[in-house]
């Protein structure tokens, strides 16, 4: 079994829109995580530098994290990711998963404080309920 933990170790976020326009109506936000490598600490631990970036088109702002993600876990699952690493394959999904929250979590603050749309996905439009056909009777 891994636990990842997660440590940010530099935030960035500018908000580049100026403050005193409106929003546009459409903003189309690019979320992109990039794990950069894998280096052995130990038999049992692993470490993953990563960079989360998030972008906006119009450019009204840009979000930028970087961090260490530790891996600990049996030897045999640390020599595998590290071998597979080595072969150019993605990394385990539950890496991935750990630093998208963690990064996540903290681009949602920085998005509050530059008051800019948070990188979150649309909610689906909720579909009205169908009303039933008025039914009038005559006697």
């Amino acid at each position: 079994m891994l636990t990842v933990n997660v440590f940010v170790t530099n935030l960035s976020g500018e908000r580049l829109w100026d403050v005193a326009k409106p929003m546009p109506p459409q903003v189309h936000i690019a979320v992109n995580i990039n794990v950069l490598g894998f280096e052995g600490k130990s038999d049992v631990m692993v470490e993953a530098p990563f960079v989360f970036t998030v972008n906006f088109v119009p450019s009204i702002a840009q979000i930028s994290i970087r961090g260490r993600a530790h891996i600990n876990g049996e030897s045999d699952e640390i020599k595998r990711i590290l071998d597979e690493s080595k072969q150019q394959k993605p990394p385990p999904l539950a890496i991935v998963q750990a630093v998208s929250n963690a990064s996540m979590a903290e681009a949602i603050l920085l998005s509050k404080t530059l008051n800019i749309p948070p990188p979150l996905p649309p909610l689906p439009a909720q579909p009205q309920p169908a009303k039933p056909p008025d039914s009038k009777y005559t006697t």
